[in-house]
């Protein structure tokens, strides 16, 4: 008798895919349990399914205020939920090849950013062990600071459990927090409060940005000492980037919000921390020290807010986005195209034509599927009054680069619309390029090439 053989390998991307898709379902039970909930109600399938997806996919979006609707119970699963997929690609790819030893392609590295190798177990130990390090180290120290201004206003107790919870969602870029109800008994109000709080206010920045800049960053950074001319060019466009996407739209924000008469009583360095938070938060966190209620913004914010949030943070971080290494190979690249120039030069280096061309399949993909949402969330949310186009645009750039700022759309959206954003986050957040290894990955095993055809014009 003829044995089939049936069984197939999941590939490693495959079960990446799949390894955030089964967190997900068990955040989701998790969350649909009566004492879940301070109520003791149950939580309906599609909004824990939603709130399961936002603290996996590291987003913020919430159809609850997460301190005014889940128990202690429901706080912690979301909790947890945030730590796992914060640290999720990175580590869970590390455990992979370190449990099966497998050896990764050159262009699967590319998208690792594995700086530090080439997927050997030795140095991806390594990494593993500092990721874990780091991340402790860094979430305590920040739990170590908010407490100071935590456990003052709300006894050791709670401001210990604040205090670990917002450095936790800081850190992981997910942007969920626990002030619902507690100033004033208002809902959704994020750190409002804190606006003018340098302690607070810096400790999240700066969580949110060591968080942002990715894993094989830090790396690179401990291996090469901290000197700069020795980093690898994948760290140095990391911290370039950064800086100029702190400062240019910090300085734009405070330039923007000039005549806004929330600010009336701010001084100038209130209104420029204020500027700095804003420009922080959307590269990927979802806090946010400002109201975002319509009409509170100018336009000329609304915008650079969804471009920042387009952009996102590094690549192998706990941000989303299209990555802020993507974004710059294309404006480079665009720089080159124009100078008729074959290759990107870098100073004394060149990247490879692939490497702009994936950068673009990102940018187009992404944009693509922003804008699909976009149109189905407005044909579905027709009859929702809130459900303006800017505020659809800024919850559909908000839920692809895992950020987590809301015009207040997503407790009024619909089952359909809800779902939307759920794949929207998945996708940010497991990335583009994973999502396309796994389901159309392909030997290619071509050995002529196709003639070329110089009929079609650009421009």
């Amino acid at each position: 008798m003829m044995k089939v053989k049936i069984h197939k390998k999941l590939t490693t991307w495959q079960v990446l895919s799949l390894g955030y898709f089964l967190v997900i379902i068990t955040g989701t039970v998790l969350l649909g349990l009566p004492f879940a909930t301070k109520d003791g109600e149950n939580t309906s399938l599609v909004n824990a399914l939603f709130t399961s997806t936002s603290a996996t996919c590291v987003t913020g979006l919430v159809p609850y205020d997460t301190n005014t609707h889940w128990s202690v119970f429901g706080q912690i699963v979301i909790l947890l939920l945030i730590q796992l997929g914060g640290l999720g690609f990175m580590t869970i790819v590390t455990l992979l090849f370190r449990l099966i030893g497998k050896h990764i392609s050159m262009g699967q590295q590319k998208i690792l950013m594995a700086s530090a190798g080439e997927g050997h177990r030795n140095e991806m130990r390594r990494l593993f062990k500092r990721i874990l390090i780091g991340t402790l180290l860094f979430e305590g120290l920040g739990a170590m600071l908010l407490s100071v201004r935590f456990c003052n206003q709300f006894g050791t107790g709670k401001g210990v459990y604040y205090a670990v919870f917002h450095s936790v969602s800081a850190f992981c870029n997910a942007g969920f927090d626990l002030m619902g109800g507690v100033f004033g008994g208002e809902k959704f109000v994020s750190l409002t409060a804190y606006a003018t709080d340098p302690l607070v206010s810096l400790t999240i920045a700066f969580l949110i940005l060591i968080g942002g800049v990715g894993f094989c960053v830090w790396d690179d950074l401990l291996e090469k000492r901290f000197r700069y001319k020795k980093l690898l060019l994948h760290t140095k466009i990391v911290l370039m980037m950064t800086l100029i996407l702190i400062v240019v739209p910090t300085a734009m924000f405070l330039f923007f919000e000039r005549g806004n008469p929330d600010y009336a009583g701010y001084t100038f360095g209130e209104r420029t921390l204020v500027a700095f938070f804003s420009a922080v938060t959307p590269r990927t966190a979802g806090f946010n020290t400002v109201d975002l209620s319509p009409g509170t913004f100018s336009d000329s914010s609304y915008l650079l807010t969804l471009i920042l949030m387009f952009v996102g943070g590094s690549s192998g971080s706990t941000a989303g986005g299209i990555k802020i290494t993507t974004f710059f190979i294309i404006l480079v690249g665009m720089v080159s195209v124009f100078r008729g120039k074959r290759d990107i030069e870098l100073g004394k280096r060149r990247l490879h034509q692939s490497v702009l061309r994936q950068a673009l399949a990102v940018f187009v993909s992404c944009l693509l599927i922003v804008l699909t949402a976009t149109l189905l969330l407005c044909t579905f949310e027709r009859d929702n009054s809130a459900a303006t186009l800017q505020a659809v645009l800024f919850e559909t750039f908000s839920a692809m680069g895992t950020v987590g700022l809301s015009l207040s759309l997503t407790p009024t959206l619909c089952a359909a619309s809800k779902i939307v954003l759920v794949l929207l986050m998945y996708a940010g957040r497991v990335g583009i390029i994973t999502l396309g290894l796994a389901f159309a990955e392909r030997k290619d095993t071509a050995t002529l090439k196709k003639p070329v055809d110089n009929s079609v014009l650009i421009g």
